[in-house]
């Protein structure tokens, strides 16, 4: 990686960060696209682990938001999911995998969008948890199905309840990642030198926060949503011409 790849690197990972830690998901629809330009090896890892950093301070931070019931139900879904994922990254092909997420993204918001808001239950959070793990795994991108189930909550609950989901989820996906063997040295190494841009991140989003309300952060999140999905299919299409 040459010194330009590592700076703009680090100025991604800072926005993804910063996105993260204001609606509590987003990182690696931001930052994944950008990485698989600079080195697509780095995926799913790196963004799993810098997540991991970054899910651990807002949770810290926005604690006294927690709904750790609906958390709960989500991971109960998140482990099969991500048991799946991990097993689709060793046998199937990223292109593959990646129109798949993309359409299920776009699908959902498309849903939303046109007045769609499931029901908060927990067999829906679980379902939501599961495709998570399953995304995240596979693609860096799991935060959609989430943000589609809790849009209607206020800031700091949807940002410390995301973040609760993901610090856990997020661990599993590596744990399952590196059973399977998928795990590179150079991308625990490039997530060490890019770690201070995530927590740079985290505290460029606490000024963000005071300027969203739940109108703003739905609107965010789904826009965000889509626009991940966009980037992921734009992405593949580079890479087939």
């Amino acid at each position: 990686m040459t010194v330009l790849e590592f700076m703009l690197l680090g100025a991604v990972i800072l926005a993804a960060a910063c996105m993260q830690g204001s609606i509590g998901f987003g990182m690696g629809m931001l930052a994944a696209p950008f990485i698989a330009l600079i080195d697509a090896t780095l995926l799913p890892v790196l963004v799993i682990m810098l997540a991991m950093v970054v899910t651990l301070i807002v949770v810290v931070m926005d604690r006294a938001s927690l709904d750790l019931r609906g958390a709960g139900w989500a991971l109960a879904g998140r482990v099969p999911g991500t048991v799946v994922g991990a097993g689709l990254v060793a046998v199937m092909s990223a292109t593959a995998l990646s129109w798949a997420v993309a359409g299920v993204v776009l699908l959902g918001v498309v849903m939303s969008l046109r007045g769609w808001h499931p029901r908060v239950t927990r067999t829906t959070q679980a379902v939501a948890g599961a495709l998570s793990g399953l995304m995240g795994t596979t693609t860096s991108v799991g935060g959609t199905p989430m943000a589609i189930i809790w849009q209607g909550s206020e800031g700091p609950r949807l940002r410390g309840t995301m973040s609760a989901f993901f610090l856990v989820g997020s661990s599993l996906s590596l744990v399952a990642l590196f059973l399977w063997g998928a795990v590179p040295a150079h991308a625990l190494a490039t997530a060490a030198w890019m770690a201070p841009f995530a927590v740079g991140g985290v505290v460029l989003s606490r000024f963000v926060n005071r300027f969203l309300n739940r109108r703003r952060t739905r609107a965010i999140a789904l826009g965000v949503s889509a626009l991940g999905a966009v980037t992921l299919i734009a992405t593949r299409l580079v890479e087939m011409f």
